[in-house]
C-alpha cells in the first residue's frame, strides 16, 4: 500500500509515523471564496499530474483508492490515464468537483449518508466513513445528563460564543457540560471555568468524550456526524455556511433520518439554542437515538475494502 498525498500537508508528519509508505505531490485546490488564489493553478496541476504518472508507473498499483477533495486528482487522474481502477470516496451527501468530475470513470463511488447516490452518474455503494477505534454503541440517558458540544477540528467562533453566553442555563439544565471549542477558543475556556463546565481547546479522542456524552450539539462535518452516529447520540447540528454550504445537505440528511435537529447559523443565538434543546422531549431523544444508532458504520473501512478487493479481482 503507498499513501499520495500533498507535498506541506500534515500526512508529511503522520503518513510515516504510522508507519505507511508515503509520496507527495505539489498542489492546492480551488479557492471559490478568493478567486485571485487560483492563478498557480494552471502552473500546479500538469505539475503534479507529471508527478502522480510517476508514481503510479513506479508502484504499478492494481487499484487506486481516492478519498475525496483536491489531493486526490493527481492520483486519480494519473490512474485514469494508465488504465487502473479506481475507486473513489466521497464524505459528504453534496459531491466535490473532484468527485463529481472523475465518478463518470470510476468502477464505484463509496458513499457516507443517504442522497449522495442521487446526485451521481456512478455505481454507489454506502459505506459510511472510515472512523478510528473505539466508537462504542450505547444507549444514551433520557433525558440527558451530560451533553458534548463541538465546532469540529477548527472549533467555531460563533458557536463557542453563543455556548458562552448560555453557560449558566446549559449547566442549570445538564449534570456536565462537555465543550470542544477549538485552539481560537482557548481563552474564553480559560475564563468560563465554572462547576459542571469541562472545556478542551482540542481533544484527540472523541470516543472518550461521546462515551460520557447523552447528547451532542456540533457543526454538520461528516467525521463528527459518523462518529455519534458509531455510539448512538441524537444530534442539534448546526451547519457551516462555509464551502458552498455543504454541512446543511449534510444535517438535512441526517434531519431526515429522525437522527437530528438543525439550527441553520445564521439563526443561532442564546435564545434558538435553548428553545431547541428545551423542545426535545424524551420520546422524541429516544427516537432520535434509535435513528442515529440505525446509521452508525462502525464497518465502515472493512466496507471500503471490500469493494477495492471486488473491483482489484475483476
Amino acid at each position: 500500500m503507498l499513501l499520495v498525498g500533498r507535498a506541506g500537508g500534515p500526512e508529511e508528519r503522520l503518513v510515516p509515523e504510522a508507519g505507511f509508505d508515503l509520496e507527495t505531490v505539489r498542489i492546492r485546490g480551488l479557492d471559490r471564496d478568493a478567486p485571485w488564489k487560483n492563478l498557480a493553478l494552471p502552473y500546479l496541476i500538469p505539475t503534479a499530474l507529471r508527478a502522480a504518472l510517476g508514481i503510479v508507473d513506479r508502484f504499478k498499483p492494481d487499484v487506486v483508492l481516492g478519498m475525496g477533495g483536491y489531493v486526490m486528482a493527481p492520483a486519480v487522474a494519473a490512474a485514469r490515464m494508465r488504465r487502473i481502477p479506481y475507486v473513489l470516496h466521497e464524505k459528504d451527501v453534496r459531491p466535490g468537483l473532484a468527485t463529481r468530475y472523475f465518478a463518470a470513470g470510476a468502477a464505484a463511488v463509496c458513499t457516507t449518508l443517504p442522497g449522495t447516490e442521487k446526485q451521481l452518474r456512478a455505481r454507489t455503494v454506502l459505506t459510511g466513513v472510515p472512523l478510528r477505534d473505539g466508537f462504542t454503541p450505547r444507549v444514551p440517558d433520557v433525558p440527558p445528563r451530560r451533553v458534548l458540544i463541538t465546532g469540529g477540528s477548527q472549533g467555531a467562533r460563533r458557536l463557542n460564543e453563543v455556548v458562552w453566553s448560555a453557560l449558566g442555563a446549559l449547566t442549570h439544565r445538564f449534570e456536565e457540560v462537555i465543550h470542544v471549542a477549538g485552539a481560537q477558543g482557548a481563552q474564553g475556556v480559560a475564563e468560563h471555568t465554572r462547576d459542571r463546565y469541562t472545556g478542551f481547546t482540542f481533544a484527540d479522542d472523541m470516543a472518550t468524550l461521546m462515551a460520557r456524552a447523552d447528547l451532542i450539539v456540533s457543526r454538520a462535518g461528516v467525521s463528527t456526524i459518523a462518529e455519534a452516529a458509531a455510539v448512538g447520540l441524537p444530534m442539534v447540528l448546526v451547519p457551516g455556511s462555509f464551502g458552498g454550504g455543504h454541512q446543511g445537505e449534510n444535517g438535512l440528511a441526517m434531519v431526515l433520518a429522525g437522527a437530528a435537529v438543525m439550527i441553520p447559523d445564521a439563526e443561532l443565538t442564546r435564545l434558538t439554542l435553548l428553545a431547541r434543546l428545551d423542545s426535545l422531549d424524551e420520546d422524541k431523544l429516544r427516537s432520535m437515538a434509535k435513528a442515529s444508532a440505525s446509521l452508525g458504520r462502525r464497518d465502515a473501512a472493512e466496507r471500503v475494502l471490500a469493494v477495492l478487493h471486488e473491483v482489484a479481482k475483476s
